[in-house]
């Protein structure tokens, strides 16, 4: 029981973890006037490709997280924050006004990012790791 206690936590801290610069990021962004306001949408190729790219590394670094924190079935772990991650993702498109907010491509490439770049920060935690021994 204690397991399923732990993989639990991790699996809510990784997703937590890059729910939150995510926002934090846009938020930022949006503030300094790099994203345009959310009521106006975000339509302009460089500043998806921008989003993207961020949101890209926010979930390598979950990855890392959980490498870190689950080293026993890390795989399994970014299996279900990345399933959690693609389904929470796709609900953007049932919004009816979503196609007013963004372009749908930006979600399919939000969506089918998210397993590799788990994958990806599982990978370099478990390189570091092993370089320190």
């Amino acid at each position: 029981m204690k397991n399923v206690f732990r993989s639990t936590g991790v699996v809510l801290l990784a997703f937590i973890a890059c729910a939150l610069l995510s926002i934090l990021t846009d938020f930022l962004l949006e503030s300094i006037g790099v994203l345009p306001d959310p009521s106006q949408g975000l339509h302009e190729t460089g500043l998806i490709i921008l989003v993207l790219v961020y949101r890209a590394i926010y979930t390598v670094f979950s990855g890392y997280l959980v490498g870190w924190l689950a080293p026993h079935k890390p795989m399994l772990h970014i299996l279900v924050v990345g399933l959690i991650g693609i389904v929470l993702t796709l609900l953007a498109l049932t919004d009816p006004e979503f196609s007013e907010k963004a372009p749908h491509w930006y979600v399919y490439v939000l969506a089918a990012q998210t397993l590799p770049t788990l994958w990806l920060g599982v990978k370099i935690q478990a390189a570091w790791k092993d370089q320190g021994n």
